[in-house]
């Protein structure tokens, strides 16, 4: 299989079809008022994955790798990306890489780091051995997380804050 090159052209691109399908979620959302259809699942997570890869240089493993998604540098990460306020990890990884995306498709890094942190301060695991944890605790613990212990970025992403949360 050839190499990925993951450039800003192709991470814009990507952000341009986000945007599009937000648009048709608007639009089904307007059609069927109550019901929530979320961009999530394998999309999503399939999304965070090549921003990952962009972002930290992450080497991706295949798809639905058990526990990480990739490595840089001997490091393995599991990646996670929500549009919501909370986010499911179901075993420990070595290091965590949590990103959100906003409705119009932007980008944030929630955190950066060991696993453990996340992993020891996550929910108690539900009845699928999942544990939660939210994404404003995750931006706490973040603030803890020295640089040396986090996947050092190739290209600039913006910090996750508060205010950047979707409505609901």
């Amino acid at each position: 299989m050839d190499k990925i090159v993951y450039t800003q052209e192709k991470m814009d691109a990507v952000k341009t079809q986000v945007q599009k399908l937000v648009e048709i979620v608007a639009e089904l959302e307007a059609e069927f008022p109550g019901r929530h259809f979320t961009l999530d699942g394998h999309l999503v997570g399939s999304i965070g994955e090549v921003m990952a890869a962009y972002y930290y240089g992450i080497e991706l493993y295949r798809a639905s790798a058990e526990i990480h998604d990739g490595e840089i540098e001997g490091r393995k990460v599991q990646i996670k990306i929500s549009q919501q306020d909370d986010i499911v990890i179901n075993h420990e990884p070595d290091y965590l890489i949590v990103l959100y995306m906003k409705k119009n498709g932007n980008i944030y890094e929630v955190y950066n780091g060991p696993g453990k942190l996340p992993w020891e301060n996550a929910s108690k695991k539900d009845s699928h051995n999942n544990r939660h944890m939210r994404v404003n605790k995750l931006m706490e613990l973040d603030k803890d997380v020295v640089e040396a212990e986090q996947i050092k970025r190739i290209n600039p992403i913006e910090k996750m804050k508060a205010e950047y949360k979707n409505r609901k």
